[in-house]
């Protein structure tokens, strides 16, 4: 099919040679010969009049007008798949669809082993590929790579629909045995200590904690930091460290870690943990049906945290007159 002189399908191979940056790649990911790759990116320079790739050393790069067309194709693409190309039913049982979820360990810790116990009971073929936020996860789903992300309202795009799975507090971990296990913590005690601090390898430069202590002007002396939410709690055990973590993390760990919770002795404004997907795929049933099992396993999520152990001192008040700056 042809639309003002350009085969169309030439679209699809040149979507795949400005995602792969590769002749050879863009053939194996679309079952074509290197050779047939090749004349397609010599009919799609004659169209464009441009080189569109060019070789830079050992590796090919976009040109300006590659770089323009790489969303542009990318979004036309999109469109027809999911208007298009897409299923309009989807039944559970017997679909063995892959769902690509952009997800916190955070969230994979506390909430996906709930989703996946649903999924299984109600679609035991379907797959998930769980993938870390390792860059702004918003390119990945402008681009649709991604079915559906997992983060704070914070950080989810404008640009397409969102709901709130469930809203976070926080909780300050400390070892039970340490200088901080007993009594509540003071804002005092919160400055002067040392800390445990988790930094996303991601393009957010700091998680929602950092974010709300760097806004009270605190310099913070973080003396351990990791990439990994979920290892947080347990990175200060042995030491009078603290760890400022998500509340159902921090229960979450209390179960099986010597470690006493404390309400955070700063006014920590509530996450709001949301799903956002592509507004292209909002009347995708499949996508419709992983939503609804996202907000049922929330429940579940929460009934079992429920049953674990406190191991809390939730006695102490957040100060009143340590705002946060504006």
């Amino acid at each position: 099919m042809r639309f003002n002189k350009l085969d169309l399908n030439l679209l699809v191979a040149l979507d795949a040679m400005l995602t792969e940056l590769s002749i050879s790649r863009a053939a194996e990911r679309l079952h074509m010969s290197q050779s047939a790759m090749s004349n397609s990116l010599a009919r799609l320079r004659d169209y464009f009049d441009d080189e569109l790739l060019v070789q830079v050393g050992r590796k090919m790069e976009l040109t300006p007008r590659a770089e323009v067309l790489r969303d542009s194709v990318r979004d036309v693409l999109l469109r027809v798949d999911t208007s298009i190309a897409a299923k309009p039913l989807f039944v559970r049982s017997e679909s063995d669809r892959e769902f690509r979820i952009f997800i916190s360990d955070f969230t994979l810790a506390t909430l996906m082993p709930h989703v996946l116990a649903r999924a299984h009971a109600q679609a035991p073929s379907v797959r998930f590929a769980l993938r870390p936020q390792v860059e702004d996860p918003t390119r990945p789903l402008e681009r649709g790579e991604v079915d559906l992300l997992v983060l704070p309202l914070d950080y989810c795009s404008p640009n397409h629909p969102t709901e709130v799975l469930f809203v976070e507090t926080f909780s300050c971990v400390v070892w039970n045995r340490g200088r901080y296990g007993q009594a509540p913590l003071t804002i005092e005690q919160y400055a002067a200590a040392g800390h445990v601090a988790v930094q996303p390898a991601s393009a957010h430069p700091s998680s929602f904690e950092g974010w709300v202590v760097a806004r009270y002007g605190l310099e913070r002396r973080d003396e351990v930091t990791t990439y990994s939410f979920a290892s947080a709690p347990g990175l200060k055990v042995g030491t009078d460290r603290i760890a400022t973590v998500h509340s159902r993390l921090a229960r979450t760990a209390a179960k099986n870690l010597p470690v006493t919770l404390h309400k955070p002795p700063l006014v920590f404004p509530e996450m709001q943990q949301c799903m956002q997907w592509h507004k292209y795929r909002s009347n995708d049933p499949g996508l419709s049906w992983l939503r609804d099992l996202f907000h049922q396993s929330v429940g579940d999520m929460d009934t079992a945290i429920e049953a674990l152990p406190r191991g809390a001192t939730d006695t102490l008040d957040p100060a009143p007159n340590f705002l946060p700056r504006d």
